[in-house]
């Protein structure tokens, strides 16, 4: 059997959670970007629109089609920022407050059922790997871009 790229493994993977979480979602008419977006939503004191983005690491324009079904669905609505009279922030109704518990469980069940059947010492080296990738990416460790543009 040939070797599995690490980059294989992590969009294939990432890929059958997706697709899970978008069938689980689909039982509700949403999506799986609708349900993280609920999550990404302080639930008492709202969420900048600005603040949403870079906190869910997604560009505007995607979130700014979230954000119009999710008011279309009446699970946000927009209030003025009383902080910043030219920001909004983003408020969760009643009904968005249930569908953000709903999508809770569903993460919080996600991950209850892997820690039962993953050992807390593998846990921790998913952890510490996922952490490295993280920081060889953002610290520019695997490609340079200057030495790539140079070739």
């Amino acid at each position: 059997m040939k070797e599995k790229t690490i980059d294989y493994v992590l969009r294939t993977t990432w890929l059958a959670v997706q697709k899970m979480y978008n069938e689980e979602a689909a039982k509700f008419d949403a999506t799986m970007a609708i349900a993280f977006t609920l999550l990404s939503i302080d639930p008492v004191d709202g969420t900048p629109s600005t603040a949403l983005g870079p906190k869910m690491g997604m560009e505007a324009t995607s979130l700014s089609r979230i954000l119009k079904t999710m008011e279309e669905r009446g699970v946000i609505e927009r209030r003025p920022n009383p902080q910043d009279g030219r920001g909004v922030l983003i408020h969760l109704t009643e009904f968005g407050r249930e569908k953000r518990e709903y999508s809770r469980q569903r993460v919080l069940t996600f991950n209850n059922t892997i820690r039962e059947q993953v050992s807390e010492e593998k846990m921790n080296h998913f952890y510490e790997v996922a952490e490295v990738i993280n920081e060889m990416i953002s610290n520019k460790k695997i490609y340079n871009q200057k030495e790539d543009i140079l070739k």
